[in-house]
């Protein structure tokens, strides 16, 4: 066993979403490849999820505008 990483995890290209639970401080980065993608899983996890959209992202930075 080593230590953990300490550089954080590369984004990949697409578009992401943050999900997580009403009232919760963390939450997970969904990927998807296309926008339509992405704004489905939004429409579907914000039932029941607090949803952020982050936008697109290229070559692990974030494109401008959303």
């Amino acid at each position: 066993m080593g230590r953990p990483p300490t550089r954080p995890g590369r984004l990949r290209d697409g578009y992401y979403i943050e999900v997580r639970t009403k009232g919760s401080k963390s939450g997970i980065k969904l990927r998807s490849d296309t926008l339509e993608e992405m704004k489905q899983a939004a429409f579907h996890y914000g039932k029941t999820k607090e949803v952020t959209v982050l936008g697109q992202y290229i070559n692990g930075k974030p494109v401008n505008g959303k």
